[in-house]
């Protein structure tokens, strides 16, 4: 509960105090104009409205809405009310932010792979946005080369990236296998160069699937070249080929088909997070926690 300063009212000194959830109260009347509609965004009843509307006024000592059997509206001492508590609520919510270990402050620039920033992520960021509304986050989405290139020359703070298993670069997120992904019935020529859509160069999906066609003496083709999955997806569902993915982002309307006539087995692959040892360990160790709470989901 909040204190304002007392206020004399003739010879008397009296206290106010405004409640916040009264204030809460009453903004949603104010914004609607409807008991009933500010009961339905609260989630009680219409007459805790009116209870609570009732007990700010008698707080406040004026009458803050008028009200006949047809209208709302705002006095002009609800007008001037109306101020005063997004002012306090404002304030209120800073000071629960703050002292919730929230408070952290600052710029944090992340970067993403471009299929790491579907799925999952934008609700981890979403997530972390809200706790930590101070942090300024830029977030960068392209290929895991570009990132790293970026983080080690001081323009990135914190990668996600894909990498080949067993790197030992950053802290591990999750461990997955490669898989082949294409169209429910896509065939497959044994004696055709196999279309293939992937990343450009460099690329560790693109090198896996040219190294384990090579090992095996099968030929190639690349009929999609693209720098963004989304790109890469409707690529295949165009039937233009198949791609290499993580097993667990593999899309509800594609198909694994490793193990088909002519598809060799794939390597494991990792998600990782890389962080810049120059950057404020702080904000990238609360990111890096939220990531690493998270299990992997099927891109779009």
């Amino acid at each position: 509960m909040l204190l304002i300063s007392p206020i004399r009212i003739g010879d008397e000194s009296v206290e106010r105090h405004f409640d916040p959830v009264l204030l809460r109260t009453f903004l949603a009347v104010a914004g609607s104009l409807s008991f009933t509609r500010a009961a339905a965004e609260l989630g009680i009843t219409q007459p805790a409205v009116s209870q609570q509307i009732r007990r700010l006024e008698q707080a406040a000592g004026r009458q803050l809405i008028s009200r006949d059997t047809r209208t709302i509206r705002l006095t002009d001492n609800g007008e001037a009310m109306a101020g005063f508590a997004r002012a306090i609520l404002s304030a209120q919510d800073e000071a629960v932010s703050y002292f919730t270990g929230s408070a952290m402050s600052g710029r944090l620039r992340f970067g993403a792979a471009d299929e790491l920033a579907l799925g999952e992520l934008p609700t981890i960021l979403r997530n972390f946005r809200q706790l930590y509304p101070r942090i300024n986050l830029e977030l960068t989405v392209t290929q895991s080369g570009s990132l790293l290139r970026r983080l080690h020359s001081n323009h990135l703070d914190l990668v996600f990236i894909n990498q080949e298993a067993d790197t030992h670069l950053g802290r591990l997120v999750r461990r997955d296998r490669l898989v082949w992904v294409g169209l429910e019935g896509f065939e497959i020529d044994p004696d055709q160069p196999l279309p293939l859509v992937t990343y450009h160069a460099p690329s560790f999906g693109r090198s896996a699937a040219i190294g384990a066609l090579t090992g095996i003496g099968r030929a190639w083709r690349i009929t999609c070249n693209t720098r963004q999955v989304n790109g890469i997806l409707a690529a295949v569902r165009a039937g233009l080929g198949v791609c290499v993915l993580a097993q667990s982002r593999v899309p509800p309307d594609l198909r694994n088909l490793t193990g088909r006539p002519g598809l060799p087995p794939l390597p494991d692959v990792e998600m990782a997070l890389v962080a810049n040892p120059r950057s404020a360990s702080e904000p990238v160790e609360a990111l890096s926690r939220a990531i690493q709470g998270v299990p992997l989901a099927p891109i779009g």
